[in-house]
């Protein structure tokens, strides 16, 4: 096998909807056939991890059969690695991720909303960057400022400076390319004005740092019901129905793909398993 293609999910905002997108793009690529190995790098929060435990729980007690990542204990250690030193953090990092990187087609991480040694480190070894940010001026202030009183970008923010070092340090090193995708998350109505304005400065910034814009997911009561099965819309099928159906699943199975073929991953879905009720 050849080296693992590696996907970090990360945004130093929280609540920005990262676990959420990671889990969706574990399971897509699980359900295309894809080896996926998952490290969830937010030591004390653990919502990845904690997402699949639920689901290997809920497939053995109701009989069912969906596909698993593969997982590193590193990825359980919670507190404990949380409070370690740096270097202890970095070098179990390094431990999970040479050992994962050796077993999957691809290596998922999902990484804190804050500024840690590790998520650096997972940035640095990045083919693909998404950046989940929510519908507002407050998600896009870690990306990049505005001007107070003309709303005019003024420059790059926290975050594109580390995520612009990371691409830089990574280049200089092995001669790959880093590719960033910023996802529109959680879109709701809102003014349309703000909207534009957002839009607007989001585009600027891409053209600035050099991240492509794609749609993420939109705020459902559907993604976060399937949570404490483990389970996404991916799953769904006539033998995995812990809710009832109905067209709003179908329309998240639409959202998902679009979300999907925006990362550049196509054919993964092989084949329309929600059948609305």
């Amino acid at each position: 096998m050849g080296q693992a293609s590696v996907i970090v999910v990360g945004n130093e905002k929280g609540g920005a909807g990262k676990s959420t997108i990671a889990i969706h793009i574990a399971t897509a690529l699980l359900h295309g056939g894809a080896n996926v190995a998952v490290l969830d790098l937010d030591l004390r929060q653990q919502t990845l991890g904690r997402f699949f435990a639920n689901r290997k729980a809920w497939l053995a007690a109701n009989g069912a059969e969906a596909p698993m990542p593969l997982e590193h204990a590193i990825s359980s250690a919670g507190d404990a690695l949380a409070k370690a030193p740096d270097a202890e953090q970095l070098a179990r990092f390094e431990e999970a991720f040479a050992e994962m990187s050796g077993k999957a087609d691809f290596v998922l991480i999902d990484t804190p909303g804050s500024d840690t040694a590790i998520s650096r480190a997972a940035h640095g070894k990045a083919d693909l960057i998404v950046t989940p940010m929510n519908d507002s001026f407050v998600d896009f202030d870690m990306l990049g400022q505005v001007d107070p009183v003309t709303l005019e970008l003024k420059r790059h923010s926290l975050y594109s400076e580390t995520v612009w070092g990371c691409r830089k340090s990574r280049a200089l090193a092995t001669g790959r390319q880093t590719d960033w995708v910023v996802l529109r998350n959680r879109l709701a109505p809102t003014e349309a004005r703000n909207r534009k304005r957002l839009d607007e400065r989001v585009e600027a910034l891409s053209r600035k740092v050099g991240f492509r814009v794609g749609p993420g997911l939109r705020d459902r009561v559907i993604y976060r019901e399937l949570f404490p099965f483990g389970l996404t819309v991916a799953d769904l099928s006539p033998s995995i129905r812990p809710v009832a159906m109905s067209l709003q699943h179908v329309a998240a199975r639409q959202e998902l793909r679009a979300l999907m073929g925006a990362l550049g991953f196509t054919g993964l879905d092989d084949s329309e398993k929600i059948a609305a009720e």
